[in-house]
């Protein structure tokens, strides 16, 4: 089970156990604990709270959303360096075909760990753990090994190494915009604000069906963000995941 589905579960039976906790404490607090007074004290105790876990769920989702959308833009930026520095090694000269079918090589090794096929294969992010990062730096060293006879050639070279350090700049960038979107003192915080916002719903809330399912709704529905959140924090991993067609495209017409 995946970090996403469990931080919902957690939130979820926090949230619903709060409420179901605070409709326990109604049944065995003193009445004078429950007058008009006291509602009106614990509604604005509580108002606070929401306040607060709003304004954190808030900044938490704008943090998550910025990163994915950091971490798709570098995907297609370096989709578009990747075929850029293909068209140019085509354009220096027929002795950089080897250089261009290694580096075609390399794209499809990271598509296959980044976005493997099938369900039981694990994303590898990590250069230090592939065996494509040591070889993006050989195709480096190959083009500053090319021996240019011209000043177009030694034109083309100078972008060609442009490209290939803004590639392997760009592989780090994109595992380091892959930390947590929530660290865990957020998480264990805004699981005991919910938790306490939902015993209050319950402890002045009459026992019927139809709110229990009111309750249980609620308590789904802010798990869901927290869902959410937690998945815009994987951008390479769940059910919201950065497309990898953008990759794909750019193999697909290499070495062309």
């Amino acid at each position: 089970m995946n970090q996403p589905i469990i931080v919902l579960m957690i939130v979820f039976t926090f949230s619903f156990g709060g409420a179901l906790l605070g409709m326990w404490l109604r049944t065995i607090l003193p009445e004078h604990h429950l007058d008009d007074d006291s509602k009106d004290t614990v509604k604005l105790g509580i108002g606070l709270i929401a306040t607060m876990a709003a304004l954190v769920l808030g900044l938490i989702t704008a943090s998550a959303k910025g990163s994915f959308d950091a971490a798709d833009a570098a995907v297609k930026n370096t989709a578009i360096d990747v075929i850029t520095l293909d068209r140019t090694l085509a354009r220096y000269g027929p002795e950089t075909g080897e250089i261009r079918s290694a580096l075609k090589r390399v794209i499809g090794d990271r598509i296959n760990m980044v976005w493997p096929q099938g369900s039981s294969k694990t994303t590898i992010l990590d250069p230090m753990r592939s065996r494509t990062g040591s070889e993006a730096e050989e195709l480096a060293n190959a083009i500053r090994a090319l021996k240019p006879h011209n000043d177009s050639q030694r034109a083309l070279q100078s972008r060609a190494l442009n490209f290939t350090e803004a590639l392997l700049q760009a592989r780090w960038l994109i595992f380091a915009g892959t930390e947590k979107s929530i660290p865990l003192p957020f998480l264990v915080i805004l699981v005991f604000w919910l938790t306490f916002i939902f015993a209050s719903f319950g402890l002045f809330a009459p026992r019927n069906t139809t709110v229990l399912v009111v309750l249980f709704i609620c308590a789904v529905s802010v798990g869901s963000a927290v869902f959410l959140i937690v998945e815009l924090g994987t951008p390479f991993d769940g059910l919201l995941k950065i497309s990898g067609d953008p990759f794909r495209y750019v193999y697909a017409h290499l070495n062309q």
